[in-house]
């Protein structure tokens, strides 16, 4: 049983602990013991409970911060990854290719992109069979591979060969599962066409990824055979499709490329090929973000003062729950001087380095302010040095900001505000226990008690007995002598 405050809980259970004294020989025993028991461990109680109240609204407390702190940094680094800060590439031939940013820089300017030739993958079909239940005969299927032209293959050394074992009684269908199962880069599937069911093979995009397929079957049942295929033997109309590179210039440089999705192509980007347009160059450009990094700022500041109003609140030296915490004054700290701190440190002398260059400015309440005019003078003296501000690294707005939110929210760093409301939920863990062990010697102690005042009962009831007894004796011997 636990109460807010220790005097009430000790009043109320003086008072009852009196009533049932009161009652004379009629002795609530049950409620005594109960009453008794509570007054012992009272004061204990009590401080517990005021424990286990003021632990959770510290909890709950840094908790809040802790969530607020961490959304800020998710969401900036959303938008800087692949959001409105995030210079995208613009390719004005949007049928050509698309591209996307590949975290390792931010890149400017313009270039030209002319795709002659898409990668492309050999794609190979079996002879035809009634159906895709139709058995195959047992043996083993072969895939090498390498490069298939002009009618002859030369097989990649460095790319070992895959065997496939098909058992007796394997159909068209089960063929093809055991090819998928065995993970070559190689898939396969049974297509029923106007001639029949015929197993169709796959691979992987780029000229060295073209495949021969043999067999080894069974004299005693054949049939595997028909499915093997080289350019040598095989027929020409099996082979549907071969395999090739891309072929592609940027900025009028001849380049290759095995898969049509290829990295950093232009430092930064990833593009990925979708068609071709030889001899008509397209233009790859990248969106302009002023207007965005305004629109970021603004809700930079208004999220900043946000979490300012909720520290302020949880550290307000009366109410605060908060209020003489370490980790929460520090995160204080750091935010007071965010204005000045330098997030570019290898900035060019003249560029902007620093939150207060991007019109950011704290005010003596400790909210935060942002001069609109400071940030677009900025933006129009050097657009890309501001730009560079708004990267996914290691400097800059989002790295700056994720690593007050990481140093803030560490568990294991003690004086953080994670620290905080690790040692918080610790102690709360403890005081919890430390209930449940109070409460367990308070109820061994009413049943002790319980146990005690039983005897006194059987003893007071024994008494009674004999004085009802004695007095009715004694009635009649006055009767009698009457």
């Amino acid at each position: 049983m636990t109460t807010t405050s220790s005097t009430s809980t000790t009043s109320t259970a003086t008072s009852q602990l009196l009533t049932s004294l009161g009652a004379g020989s009629g002795i609530d025993f049950a409620s005594l013991a109960e009453n008794l028991a509570i007054a012992q461990f009272a004061a204990k109680t009590d401080r517990l409970s005021t424990q286990s109240e003021t632990l959770d609204k510290q909890i709950s407390t840094a908790s809040t911060l802790k969530s607020s702190l961490l959304s800020l940094s998710s969401s900036l680094g959303d938008r800087v990854r692949d959001g409105d800060l995030s210079p995208q590439p613009v390719i004005a031939n949007g049928s050509v290719a698309s591209g996307k940013l590949s975290g390792t820089g931010r890149p400017t300017g313009t270039y030209t992109l002319e795709v002659s030739q898409l990668a492309t993958n050999q794609t190979l079909a079996s002879t035809p069979f009634a159906a895709s239940t139709s058995t195959v005969g047992p043996g083993t299927l072969t895939l090498r591979f390498g490069t298939v032209a002009a009618g002859s293959f030369t097989e990649d050394t460095s790319h070992a060969s895959v065997d496939i074992t098909i058992p007796a009684g394997a159909t068209l269908a089960d063929t093809a599962a055991a090819i998928n199962a065995a993970n070559t880069g190689v898939s396969a599937y049974v297509a029923n066409t106007s001639e029949g069911a015929k197993l169709v093979l796959k691979g992987q995009e780029g000229a060295a990824n073209g495949f021969i397929l043999q067999a080894a079957e069974d004299p005693a049942n054949p049939g595997l055979s028909a499915l093997a295929w080289e350019p040598t033997t095989g027929a020409a109309s099996q082979l549907l499709t071969t395999s090739g590179d891309a072929a592609f210039k940027i900025d009028g440089l001849d380049m290759t490329s095995p898969s049509n999705a290829i990295e950093d192509a232009i430092p930064g980007v990833n593009l990925t090929l979708t068609g071709t347009n030889a001899g008509a160059a397209t233009k790859l450009s990248f969106s302009d973000t002023s207007s965005a990094i305004t629109t970021a700022m603004q809700d930079l500041t208004s999220a900043l003062n946000e979490i300012v109003s909720q520290l302020s609140t949880a550290i307000d030296p009366q109410t605060g729950d908060l209020a003489r915490d370490g980790g929460a004054q520090a995160l204080r700290r750091t935010l007071s001087a965010l204005g000045t701190t330098v997030i570019m440190p290898g900035a060019p002398e003249g560029t902007p380095r620093t939150f207060g260059d991007l019109g950011i400015a704290i005010q003596r309440d400790g909210t935060f302010t942002l001069d609109t005019a400071r940030l677009s003078a900025a933006l129009t003296a050097n657009p890309q040095a501001v730009g560079a501000m708004f990267t996914n690294g290691l400097y800059g707005v989002y790295g700056s900001i994720d690593g007050i939110v990481r140093k803030a929210t560490a568990a294991t760093d003690p004086g953080s505000l994670g620290g905080s409301l690790a040692r918080y939920t610790s102690q709360k863990t403890t005081v919890t226990s430390d209930q449940a062990d109070l409460a367990a010697k308070q109820e061994a102690l009413r049943t002790q008690l319980v146990s005690r005042f039983s005897v006194t009962d059987t003893q007071i009831t024994a008494s009674k007995s004999t004085l009802s007894f004695l007095q009715a004796q004694i009635a009649a011997w006055n009767k009698t002598s009457n």
